[in-house]
């Protein structure tokens, strides 16, 4: 089987869920390569810590595995794939204390958002936001970056890069608005499949 064949086989739904239940290491491999990087980013956004955002991903990516007999060809891998990661989120956050009911209805409204989504639409709008916080001025994407990205607070950033919180929040509500203008309405969701809002 050459290599086109092996992608085109396995970007069948019916296809991999068979093969996986097969227990077919391609599949399983396919399956990492193609989701592992897009369920991270998205785990990102449901918790700002990469430590555990990986854990989730790797847990749900090894429950696939081990109960891949259970897998139904009927429904698409990748709703499957992103609704464990969702529900794996769930369950880590359980544990360390629920949180907030309006803060769960953003992220299932977010989800929803992303699930509507079909996966060459996912790529295109990944693409977009990353060149346009790329052709952001220097300063404001490096602010940008580490609030949202890093996770870290408007003090924090203040104090690493030597500035005041003002000039922080100058530099993040620059960067807002001229996303704003390249994304237009769907800013959130476009940002949320990258990073964590606060």
């Amino acid at each position: 089987m050459n290599s086109s064949s092996y992608k085109k086989d396995f970007s069948d739904n019916a296809i991999l869920v068979d093969s996986l239940k097969k227990g077919e290491e391609k599949a399983y491999i396919f399956l990492l390569d193609t989701y592992h990087r897009k369920l991270y980013a998205y785990a990102l956004t449901l918790i700002d810590d990469p430590v555990i955002a990986e854990d989730i991903v790797q847990n749900v990516f090894l429950n696939t595995w081990q109960y891949r007999k259970k897998l139904n060809a009927k429904y698409v891998i990748k709703s499957f794939l992103y609704k464990s990661v969702y529900n794996q989120f769930i369950n880590t956050y359980t544990k360390n204390k629920a949180t907030m009911l309006l803060q769960m209805k953003y992220y299932e409204v977010m989800y929803e958002e992303v699930e509507k989504t079909d996966e060459k639409s996912l790529e295109r709008i990944i693409t977009l936001v990353s060149k346009e916080i790329e052709k952001l001025p220097p300063k404001c994407k490096e602010v940008f970056s580490l609030s949202k990205k890093e996770g870290l607070t408007n003090a924090e950033i203040s104090e690493y890069l030597n500035i005041s919180i003002k000039t922080v929040e100058a530099q993040i509500t620059k960067a807002f608005t001229t996303l704003r203008k390249k994304l237009g309405n769907k800013i959130k969701v476009s940002l949320f499949l990258l990073f964590s809002f606060k």
